[in-house]
């Protein structure tokens, strides 16, 4: 073992000592993210061509950034639009109800690493505000490619930084 890794060792045993009600874990970065584009029938539909190609992009985007957990609601547009990064970094999707959003929120807020959660365009913006985000305009209907990436600070502070995620090749923007 390098001198760097034990002095790295005493460092975290001196803080959990010193500081024993201070939480070790956070999330590191929080993206949230409306699933992709659904089928316009049923009342669980999956996603389009259009919106797997969307979840697809998604993957692309946030696989170098380490996610370490992914949440998503039951519904089968979340979980496809959850899953392909979910592969990509050999992780299983963990299942909330969008009905308890403080649950998810104090869930998130003891876990180590950068995580992603799937929901919905009327229950995004509540998330991004639990998490002490600035959510901006609520998401339309017709609205698939708001990306939130938010950032913990110091003193509780929450930086927001809103994104655009890819559509499919040829669909319309």
């Amino acid at each position: 073992m390098s001198l760097f890794a034990r002095l790295s060792g005493v460092c975290a045993l001196l803080v959990s000592l010193l500081a024993p009600g201070a939480a070790v874990a956070e999330p590191s970065m929080i993206y949230l993210v409306r699933h992709g584009e659904k089928a316009a029938e049923g009342k669980d539909p999956d996603l389009t061509p259009q919106g797997r190609q969307r979840a697809q992009n998604i993957a692309v985007m946030l696989n170098k950034t380490g996610i370490a957990h992914i949440f998503s609601t039951p519904t089968n547009r979340t979980r496809q639009t959850a899953q392909p990064l979910a592969q990509t970094r050999g992780l299983t999707v963990q299942l909330y109800d969008p009905k308890t959003p403080q649950a998810l929120v104090a869930a998130v807020k003891t876990l180590s690493g950068p995580v992603l959660v799937v929901g919905h365009s009327n229950t995004l913006p509540e998330l991004v505000r639990l998490f002490g985000g600035q959510p901006g305009a609520d998401i339309g209907d017709d609205e698939y490619d708001r990306l939130y990436q938010l950032i913990p600070g110091a003193n509780a502070a929450v930086t927001t930084v809103l994104f655009t995620s890819l559509p499919a090749a040829g669909a319309a923007q």
